[in-house]
């Protein structure tokens, strides 16, 4: 009887060495369908789902990773083979790794030099009824851009915006909420400081600041439709009332000092990175600037959180920061975890290189993007298998990481192969992967959202315009071929 698999040979002095053995297809998925499974139950029947605790998706993975192995060694694949894969992985990943450090570094001493605070007191005073909408959309833009984080932005600014207008406006609570999420994951998105915006590059093999140029492409579009929409909505509903922040301003401006010179820090980060620095210069200076500010600036700040101004700046570099105001709302916002807060990131992704890794070697993830590549055959076709892949693992998975991570492994070497540009790749994780985990209700981002700012995603599903138009955008410029860059031969 014929076996069914393809074994590739090489020639040593004569002699034929086994190269490779090339699984079938329902061996490759083995470790992909576990892997669902596992996290599938984690979801469904685990309370908190933490089946392991606060790293259930780590050690999740490195249990997919186990499986791979086992799958490898029925096929006579080396465990030196699958170790070398690893390292080179991991090896792939150091400077991500670098970046994320920094970005925690960053948040840390942008809070306490008042760089954050600053741009929610400005923010917050352009508020209108007449344009409330679209303002809301900018002001969760601003400060998600500052902060990295759709989630603080949304716990924080964006209850206070649906309070504002649902409360003191009277309008609809979806559609404050739809405009708070649209703003909140479009900085979320092009912030060097978001996890998501560095874990994509990470994935696909290309460096931070290229992917967030490049999906800039399809990402300012969608937004400006956005807010477009917001804007024509705005002019059309009655409003009652006028929006009343002076709390929130109040309490910034008596806790820190705030001063437009703190917007030095920031404009010299954006000019470092338009003049293509290299990411770890650019967000280094970010931090030793704003080291610097919070001396000059904000010394009372720095005097309650630590005796020594130095080790106060120096905790915000590497742990937890909380500074504390008269509104309990803006604490959340306020409070930053360093280093130490990006360590839950960095472990998923090296998790995520041992699983990557060793799918790798035992050709599990070229055997599954061969199959799907045979479906589609053009590069359209790969870009909507992406978009699928990372809308269904939102579904399934009910988590953007893995929805940004597995898609990330799998289609890379696809992407490659076909002459298409890195970039290509981590744009179409965030446009399809990010973005759409607010509008699955099951799925962490949406339970959350939906739990904060008290709106269900239901009702802010039509209205988050900017998330659900984002994959349509991403494919529309696939189809027609617009701003698809190829590989270019060193």
């Amino acid at each position: 009887m014929q076996n069914d698999k393809n074994i590739s040979k090489i020639k040593i002095d004569g002699q034929n060495i086994i190269e490779n053995v090339e699984l079938n297809i329902w061996e490759a998925l083995i470790p992909v369908v576990i892997l669902m499974s596992m996290l599938a139950y984690n979801i469904f029947f685990v309370e908190d789902q933490e089946w392991f605790g606060t790293y259930t998706n780590q050690i999740i993975l490195l249990l997919g990773g186990v499986v791979s192995a086992v799958v490898g060694m029925f096929n006579k694949v080396s465990f030196g083979r699958m170790l070398t894969e690893i390292w080179e992985n991991l090896r792939s990943v150091f400077v991500p790794i670098m970046i994320l450090f920094l970005v925690g570094a960053l948040a840390g001493t942008w809070l306490v030099s008042g760089v954050i605070p600053a741009m929610v007191y400005y923010g917050l005073q352009v508020l209108s009824p007449e344009i409330f909408l679209p303002a809301s959309v900018i002001i969760a833009a601003v400060i998600s851009i500052a902060t990295g984080s759709s989630w603080t932005t949304s716990a924080t600014v964006g209850i206070a915006l649906v309070g504002i207008g649902t409360t003191a406006l009277g309008i609809n609570p979806g559609m404050v909420a739809g405009a708070v999420i649209s703003g909140a994951y479009f900085g979320d998105k092009m912030s060097p400081l978001s996890d998501t915006t560095n874990l994509a590059p990470a994935m696909a093999g290309t460096d931070l600041f290229t992917h967030i140029r490049y999906m800039a492409i399809t990402t300012v579009p969608t937004i400006i439709i956005a807010l477009i929409v917001f804007s024509i909505i705005s002019f059309n509903i009655e409003t009652t009332g006028v929006a009343d922040v002076s709390n929130f301003l109040n309490s910034i401006d008596s806790t820190f000092n705030i001063s437009p010179w703190l917007f030095l820090v920031p404009i010299a980060v954006i000019a470092l990175i338009l003049q293509k620095t290299k990411p770890l210069i650019a967000l280094g200076t970010g931090v030793l600037l704003a080291a610097i500010f919070a001396f000059i600036f904000q010394p009372e700040i720095l005097s309650t959180l630590s005796e020594s101004k130095i080790g106060a700046v120096l905790n915000s570099v590497f742990t937890d920061t909380q500074i504390i105001t008269e509104n309990e709302k803006l604490n959340d916002l306020f409070s930053a975890g360093g280093m130490k807060g990006m360590l839950w990131t960095i472990y998923l992704i090296i998790c995520a290189m041992v699983f990557g890794g060793i799918m790798d070697a035992i050709g599990a993830l070229a055997r599954i993007t061969k199959s799907l590549l045979s479906i589609a055959t053009t590069i359209f076709g790969l870009f909507a298998s992406t978009v699928v892949s990372c809308l269904g693992l939102n579904a399934i998975a009910s988590d953007q990481y893995l929805a940004i991570v597995i898609p990330g492994k799998m289609f890379k070497k696809a992407f490659d192969d076909k002459g298409l540009a890195p970039e290509n790749l981590s744009r179409t994780l965030e446009d399809s992967g990010t973005v759409t985990s607010v509008l699955i209700p099951w799925n962490t981002c949406g339970a959350y959202q939906s739990g904060v700012l008290g709106v269900g995603v239901a009702e802010y599903f039509v209205y988050a315009i900017f998330n659900w138009l984002s994959p349509f955008t991403t494919l529309f410029f696939a189809a027609l071929n617009i701003k698809i860059r190829q590989l270019t031969a060193k």
